[in-house]
This record gives C-alpha cells, sequence and structure tokens, in this order.
C-alpha cells in the first residue's frame, strides 16, 4: 500500500508541476462553451424535425395524411420506440412535433415552438379527414443548444484526459526508461497501473465540477438531476475511458505511435458520440456504430441527468455497459502491459 500511496502522490505531483497542461485542461472547455453560447444565438436551421411512432395499425387515410407531410423537403423524419421518449423530446423542444400512427391520427405538439405550431397548421390543412386528428398539447421550456452542449463537453474533456493523459504518460515513461528503472523496483504492474489509474480519476472528476460550476455560471445552465447521480455516472464513465487508456499504453514504447493511435481512435469517437448534434434520424449502422464507443453512452447518461433530470437506476443498462467496458479494458491491459 505504501507503494501505491508514492506512486500515487508522485503522479498527482508531476500533473500539478506542468502548469501548461495543468491551464489547458481547465481553460479548454470553457473556451468551447463560451465559443458557443456568445457566438451561437439561436438556431438558423429550418428544417423541421417530426418524430414518429408506428404501431403497424395505420389507416389509409392516417398514411395519407403523414404521407403529405413527408413530400415536403423541409420535413425530417426521426423513428421514435416509445410515445413516452418521444412527448419528453418534445417538451424539451429536441424534436418539433410528434405523431403516433394508429386507427386514428395522434400528435403531440409544444405551444412554446414556433415550429411544432406551423407543422400543425400543414397537418390539418392537408388532412381531408379531421375527425382522424388527435392532438396532445405538452409544455416545456426549450432547451438551448450550449445547455445540451455542456454534457458533452465535460464527456469530451474526459475522454482526452483519460487517453493522452495516461496512454501518453505511460508510454513516455517506456521510452524515457523509467518504466525499466521501476521494474527493478518492489512495484508490481498492478500497482503502478492502479496509482495511475486512481490519480487520473480523481484529477478528472475534480476539472469536471470545477468546468460544470464555471458552466453554469457562464451561461446559466438548470441542472435538473442529481449532482451525486452525475459525478457518480461520470466516474464510471471515466474509469472506463482511462482503463481504454491503458490498452493503448500496454505495449507501445513511440511517442509518434501512440498520439497517432489516440487520435485514430479520438477523433471518430468525438464525432459520432452525439456531443456536437444528436444521431436522431441517422443511419443504423451509424447509430450501432455510435453505441460500440464508451463516450456514446457517457455522454447520453450524462444528458439525461443534467437535462432529463434522471437517476441513476433508470441508466443501469448504460452503467452495466461501462462498467464491463472498463473491465475488459482492465484485464487487458494488465495482461498486454510490458515494463519495457
Amino acid at each position: 500500500m505504501k507503494r501505491f500511496f508514492a506512486l500515487f502522490i508522485a503522479r498527482n505531483k508531476e500533473f500539478y508541476r506542468d502548469h501548461g497542461t495543468l491551464g489547458w485542461t481547465f481553460l479548454f472547455p470553457f473556451i468551447v462553451i463560451a465559443g458557443f453560447a456568445f457566438g451561437y444565438k439561436g438556431n438558423s436551421d429550418t428544417v423541421f424535425k417530426i418524430g414518429l411512432f408506428q404501431d403497424g395499425q395505420a389507416s389509409g387515410e392516417v398514411e395519407s395524411a403523414i404521407q403529405n407531410l413527408r413530400d415536403s423537403q423541409t420535413m425530417q423524419f426521426v423513428e421514435i420506440k416509445t410515445v413516452e421518449s418521444g412527448v419528453k423530446k418534445v417538451q424539451l423542444h429536441q424534436i418539433d412535433f410528434l405523431i403516433a400512427e394508429s386507427a386514428r391520427l395522434k400528435y403531440w405538439v409544444n405551444p412554446e415552438s414556433a415550429k411544432g405550431r406551423l407543422v400543425e397548421k400543414l397537418l390539418v390543412s392537408g388532412n381531408p379527414h379531421p375527425e382522424l386528428l388527435e392532438k396532445q398539447v405538452v409544455q416545456g421550456r426549450a432547451v438551448r443548444y450550449v445547455e445540451w452542449l455542456v454534457p458533452g463537453i465535460l464527456a469530451m474533456n474526459m475522454m482526452f484526459s483519460s487517453l493522452f493523459g495516461v496512454g501518453y504518460t505511460i508510454v513516455r515513461y517506456r521510452k524515457n526508461g523509467v518504466l525499466k528503472r521501476l521494474k527493478a523496483t518492489p512495484v508490481t504492474a498492478f500497482q503502478f497501473l492502479s496509482a495511475q489509474l486512481v490519480s487520473r480519476l480523481i484529477l478528472i472528476l475534480l476539472t469536471s465540477m470545477i468546468v460544470f460550476v464555471g458552466s453554469t455560471r457562464l451561461i446559466g445552465f438548470e441542472m435538473q438531476g442529481s449532482y451525486f447521480a452525475l459525478f457518480s455516472y461520470l466516474g464510471i464513465g471515466a474509469g472506463c475511458m482511462i482503463t481504454l487508456g491503458l490498452v493503448f499504453a500496454s505495449r507501445i514504447s513511440s511517442e509518434e505511435l501512440a498520439e497517432g493511435l489516440l487520435n485514430l481512435l479520438t477523433w471518430p469517437m468525438m464525432f459520432l458520440s452525439g456531443i456536437w448534434f444528436s444521431l436522431d434520424g441517422a443511419s443504423r449502422p451509424i447509430v450501432w456504430l455510435s453505441n460500440v464507443f464508451p463516450l456514446t453512452h457517457i455522454v447520453a447518461g450524462s444528458r439525461q441527468i443534467m437535462i432529463d433530470g434522471a437517476s441513476l437506476g433508470s441508466l443501469l443498462p448504460s452503467i452495466l455497459i461501462l462498467s464491463g467496458m472498463g473491465l475488459v479494458f482492465l484485464v487487458l491491459g494488465s495482461l498486454l502491459f510490458k515494463w519495457e
């Protein structure tokens, strides 16, 4: 245990004394959030996003009314798995309109959504069978894009801090001969990797708290869920990402190769994990590929806690996925690890 704490303290001191890395770790998320807060005012997109729930029992008249909307090039239909999830999206203005196909055409609209009201007018005016329409009103405040972005920025900062902060550091140790010298000491590979993991995990949670508090002050973000649930979930996600970094660092001894491989992993993960835009309406192969990445589950779960007010219990499937991934990565990293 003494050897573990010695490695843990040494790694923390090394990071805190690197003022450039320390400053950039805190500064970068604020730059991104501030840029979107002041530079992205409003949504100039003219596409109407309509959620569609299908139960296979739609009449010909209902299908005809929906087809009239489909014929418009400004209508984007998104498949909704459950009515409850679709209603929540309408409430938060994540989609403009929700339609449920059945014997009658049931739809949900938020009166505060200008796009939703316009879609309703188009649906009613173009439908020769108004008796088939059944309206439901949903109330809810619009979530600004910058508010929707904050959970993704937290997760992205966590990803870079985990992969580069652990993986790249261990590769540098191996190249400079630090690991070779540690091999001659009583320190085991498990103690060394555990110290790296715990040190980076505490650092990530600390920086995430500071970035989150700063973001709420900067943009006036309203937290809907529990702070305990958020940081517990982020801790699980951070552990998964750190162990992934350990896998990449287990045998590589070239910093250039490590940087290339980490970039090859982080950039697709960053763009396919729902940080910058929603994957609703994306093709099934893209959605399947995104679910392979742990960052997707981190972003989606933290967004549900912060915006939807979800509890840890409702996120149990994602927690199990991240925990399982982390365990697999940890075992692989330990088996593949070499000192030299």
